[in-house]
């Protein structure tokens, strides 16, 4: 962008009213508002780092809000032009439009299903009285209800054992931080006071009497974006005040822990607690709730792994586990002595990462297999009972029920297979299909194929991309390329409403499973961590070089897409190849490396990252990558819309708008660089549907209209231009 003198930039420095115009192609003119600069300098092992846009960190100052809206009115009055913007939002809001129906669950007399009935914003629990038809089902609490634009969410839900009391969360605005709710499920009326300030919580019931729950202190400055790394397990018996809840674990000034959770066993005869210090490994204790006063046991002093407690019978208990065994295990030991020397394999590793469940007296087993289900049935002494048969190849979720339960349900997607729902009968292994949706998609019209990649050391990265059958191969395809790549988080095969209407404009969606994900194990993650990081861009970037040597696509017509520690590797990307790719799209991306964990639970990610107080190499390193940091003068980076919401306190929106300001003031060439804040939302979870589909259509119309295309692509009769 043009510069503009010290002076002025001090004249206008509170106003952000000063525009700088550029004409964009079919004569969109885009009104940038000025961003000011500040000398704020921070020195990092003898080198010194400016931070111009430092004062974009206050969520709660009015230069930071009058920013937003000035950032907001130029990107839509952008977005207002796209000519087939609404063409896109109404076809998205047809095809979301239809029944969406969860499995059946039974809590006491009742069995409940989340439905929605196509474009609510939020989905309604529904109940009729267990043995009845269940077309007797009513509303038993719904959401929409909580406030009229569907900005405030259900964030969790949980039954007493006996199942006449739920406690169930609620997100305002999309924030992390929570509310419960203690409701008595007969009459549905809130029968306590409402309890506060809980944020990374499960609510976990001992018999009926009251919950295990967590939280951190409330922080000195903005909750949304203040620094909090102090987690506590608490304890709420029914009938007393939150004020009087013991803290059960957490809060020694000694030793912090970012993460704590209490969850107790079926049978209610044992409390486990989990303690990390990062969002990979954790410590293990028990307690004996049988016995008043029992001491906490120490299972894992260490956080070399992640373990966590999956079944017990009597005192034998059944963990999972990747300590010593990457691709993880289930162990059993008793209670009376827990610590690993006395683990012994119940199902040992394999070369398939294990993603275990329980329900009706058996374990199930599920392995990724290149990143596709496959599930296998064994009994309690550890004897192969079966392999569960699949509807298809794709993921299988959801194989869990209470022990005395005859049968599950289970649900089954992949790329071009919306979501359905299976009756799975336990003892003789077979399934049924119970509820397929009825929606306008056909998936025979489409192909999806697992193909294999080289990223730049050798390595082979698998990927699958999704389109149309009949695809002409000729370069010239719009493709979206998506990724994650980290915290061992696994994309495996999922349908999504909003992919299905990009590829019915010809397009091509392509998921690569890159390294830092989980979808070959703990070696697989590590591999895409701290000063190995480069190695998940390098994958991302020889992805997107598959697609153009093989003629899906070209750089013309490649965007690439992720959110999250996914927004970092969009960053990451178009600032290290910004030849590779037409469109960026960064959403809620963690961006500036060298600050991200001052904020909220950031210091967590550590694992991950590492930070730039480690040491100089990692500073260095940190510093090598971090998007903020590599925006470049007179550069021509692609066109990018950055996405990020304002009350997003998982990964706070001042990544977003540092990055979007560097683009701004350095981009060179005509591309846009804009930045689209959802206001009332956060990091995703709770969003309304009516903003989500206003999302997509942004999204889509930006894409294909910087890829050329004056109109949708499915009126021409080709899918492409020219």
């Amino acid at each position: 962008m043009k510069k503009i003198s010290l002076i002025l930039i001090t004249i206008i420095a509170f106003s952000a009213c000063k525009e700088d115009v550029k004409e964009q192609k079919s004569d969109i003119v885009i009104n940038y508002p000025e961003t000011k600069k500040v000398d704020t300098v921070t020195n990092y092992f003898g080198t010194d780092v400016k931070d111009p846009y430092r004062w974009l960190e206050d969520d709660r100052s009015k230069d930071t809000e009058s920013w937003v809206k000035s950032q907001n009115q130029a990107t839509f009055g952008y977005l207002d032009n796209i000519p087939y913007r609404e063409e896109l939002k109404e076809r998205l809001s047809k095809l979301w439009n239809y029944e969406k129906v969860g499995a059946p669950f039974k809590e006491g007399d009742y069995t409940y299903f989340y439905k929605n009935n196509g474009l609510q914003n939020q989905y309604v629990i529904y109940r009729y009285k267990t043995g009845e038809d269940p077309s007797t089902a009513t509303v038993f609490l719904d959401p929409n209800t909580f406030k009229e634009d569907g900005t405030i969410s259900l964030g969790g839900t949980s039954f007493s054992k006996d199942g006449k009391t739920l406690a169930y969360a609620i997100s305002e605005g999309g924030s992390d931080w929570r509310k419960i709710l203690i409701m008595d499920t007969e009459s549905k009326k809130i029968i306590e006071d409402t309890l506060v300030d809980i944020k990374f919580s499960g609510m976990s019931w001992y018999k009926n009497e009251g919950f295990y729950y967590s939280s951190y202190d409330k922080p000195k400055g903005s909750e949304l974006s203040a620094k909090t790394d102090q987690h506590k397990v608490y304890y709420h018996k029914l009938g007393t005040s939150q004020k009087d809840d013991p803290v059960i674990f957490g809060g020694k000034a000694s030793e912090k822990h970012r993460y704590i959770g209490g969850s107790v066993s079926e049978d209610d005869k044992y409390l486990f607690i989990s303690a990390s210090v990062s969002t990979s490994g954790n410590k293990l204790f028990l307690k004996d709730l049988s016995k008043p006063n029992s001491p906490l046991v120490t299972i894992l002093d260490h956080t070399d792994s992640d373990t966590y407690p999956i079944e017990n019978v009597g005192s034998k208990i059944y963990l999972v586990t990747n300590l010593n065994a990457p691709n993880k295990k289930i162990v059993t030991v008793d209670a009376s002595n827990p610590t690993p020397e006395n683990w012994v394999d119940f199902i040992p590793e394999t070369q398939n990462v294990l993603s275990p469940s329980t329900g009706g007296g058996y374990f199930f087993a599920e392995y990724m297999v290149d990143a596709v289900s496959k599930v296998l049935q064994y009994d309690y002494d550890g004897k192969l009972v079966r392999e569960v048969k699949l509807p298809g190849v794709g993921s299988a979720n959801g194989f869990g029920a209470k022990k005395e339960d005859k049968e599950l349900y289970y649900s089954f997607t992949n790329y071009v297979t919306p979501g359905s729902i299976y009756l799975y009968d336990i003892e003789k292994g077979t399934s049924e299909l119970y509820r397929k949706p009825d929606i306008d998609f056909n998936p025979g019209d489409y192909e999806s194929r697992q193909v294999f990649y080289n990223s730049k050391d050798g390595t082979k990265v698998p990927m699958i991309i999704t389109h149309k059958k009949g695809l002409k191969l000729n370069g010239k395809n719009p493709t979206i390329l998506y990724g994650y790549g980290g915290f061992n988080v696994s994309l495996t095969p999922s349908f999504s409403i909003a992919n299905a209407v990009w590829m019915e404009q010809g397009g091509i969606y392509a998921v690569p499973n890159l390294r830092g994900g989980g979808e070959y194990g703990k070696a697989w993650h590590k591999a895409g961590t701290q000063l190995q990081k480069q190695n998940v861009f390098d994958d991302f970037i020889a992805a997107a070089e598959y697609l153009i040597e093989n003629n899906y696509t070209s750089s013309d017509y490649l965007a690439i897409r992720g959110g999250s520690n996914g927004g970092l590797l969009v960053g990451a990307t178009m600032t290290q190849r910004p030849d590779l790719m037409k469109v960026a799209l960064p959403a809620v991306g963690v961006l500036d490396m060298l600050r991200y964990h001052t904020f909220t639970a950031g210091a967590g990610w550590a694992y991950d990252y590492g930070t730039a107080d480690d040491n100089k190499e990692m500073f260095e390193y940190l510093k090598g990558y971090s998007p903020v940091h590599n925006v470049k003068e007179g550069v021509e980076y692609p066109a990018t819309m950055v996405t990020t919401g304002d009350h997003d306190d998982r990964v706070v929106p001042a990544h977003s708008f540092k990055f979007a300001a560097e683009l701004q003031d350095k981009q060179s060439g005509n591309n846009p660089t804009l930045i689209r804040i959802e206001t009332d939302a956060g990091h995703g979870a709770g969003t309304p549907v009516s903003k989500t589909i206003e999302q997509y259509a942004d999204i889509f119309g930006f894409t294909l209209y910087n890829m050329g295309f004056e109109v949708l692509p499915s009126k021409t009769k080709e899918q492409v231009k020219g």
